[in-house]
C-alpha cells in the first residue's frame, strides 16, 4: 500500500491519480464535527462550498451549519463545533455544511476514486476500513486558506503510523515523511505540540479552546463518513 500526503488542497493536483482513496482531514474542526454529527445520527451531510448556496438551502428548510473564520455565519443553525450537532437535533437529518477549509477540500478531491473523511475522533475505525479500499492513499490536509498548518499535518503523521502498524506501506513523498516525523515529536502531548500554532490561537480568542482538545482525542467514535458522487451526500460508509 502506497500513503501519501498532501498538505494543502493548492497542491493536490499535483498528487492526483485516478482511483486513489482520499481521506480529507480539517481536525480544526471540519471533519472532527461531520463525524460527531455522523455519530449522533446525522442521515446525510451536503457539504457545500459557498454561503450564498447555503443560504438558499436555508431558505427550503434544510438544517445548516456554516461557518466562516472560525465563527458560526449569522443564518446558520450550527457553527463548525463538534459539541453543537448533538442527537437531539440532528438524529436522522440531512445537513448543509460550509466552511472556511474543510467544505472546500472536499470540493477539490470530490472526482477521486473514494473519498472519505477523517479526524482522530475516527482514526482507528479509519484504518481499518481503509486496509479493505485501493493501494493508494492519499490524506489531503484542508490547511487554511491553502496555506500549510499544523494539525492536519499531524493528522497525515499519525495516520500514516497507524497504516505502517497494519499493513506493508510505502511512503510516497517528502511530505509524508515530514509528516512522520512531525507526529513522532507531537505526539507524547500533541494540544499542547499546537498550542503556539495559528489555528489554535484563532480558537482561543473566539473562547473554544476545549474543541481544540477535544479534536486530538482519539476514537471517540466509530463511524467513517463517505461522500457519494451520485448524490454528492457524505454518508456513513457500512
Amino acid at each position: 500500500m502506497i500513503i501519501d500526503i498532501c498538505v494543502s488542497p493548492a497542491l493536490y493536483p499535483f498528487y492526483q491519480k485516478e482511483n486513489d482513496v482520499v481521506i480529507v482531514v480539517d481536525i480544526f474542526r471540519a471533519t472532527t464535527t461531520m463525524c460527531a454529527a455522523f455519530n449522533n445520527g446525522a442521515a446525510a451531510i451536503i457539504p457545500v462550498a459557498d454561503i450564498e448556496e447555503a443560504r438558499r438551502y436555508k431558505s427550503e428548510g434544510y438544517l445548516v451549519g456554516a461557518e466562516r473564520n472560525t465563527r458560526k455565519v449569522d443564518f446558520a443553525d450550527f457553527g463548525n463545533s463538534p459539541f453543537e450537532y448533538t442527537k437531539e437535533k440532528v438524529s436522522g437529518r440531512e445537513i448543509i455544511f460550509t466552511t472556511t477549509n474543510g467544505t472546500r477540500a472536499i470540493e477539490a478531491a470530490k472526482d477521486c476514486g473514494q473519498l472519505f473523511i477523517g479526524a482522530f475522533s475516527n482514526i482507528d475505525t479509519l484504518a481499518e476500513k481503509c486496509l479493505q479500499r485501493g493501494e493508494r492513499l492519499v490524506v489531503l490536509c484542508a490547511g487554511w486558506n491553502n496555506k500549510v498548518n499544523i494539525e492536519d499535518t499531524l493528522f497525515g503523521g499519525a495516520f500514516a503510523e497507524k497504516m505502517m502498524k497494519r499493513t506493508n506501506v510505502t511512503v510516497d513523498s517528502d511530505a509524508a515523511r515530514m509528516a512522520l516525523g512531525l507526529w513522532q515529536s507531537a505526539k507524547k502531548n500533541p494540544i499542547d505540540f499546537v498550542k503556539p500554532s495559528d489555528h489554535y490561537k484563532r480558537l482561543a480568542d473566539n473562547g473554544v479552546e476545549s474543541d481544540a482538545a477535544f479534536c486530538f482525542v482519539e476514537n471517540t467514535v466509530s463511524v467513517v463518513p463517505c461522500y457519494d458522487k451520485i448524490t454528492e451526500k457524505l454518508r456513513v460508509d457500512e
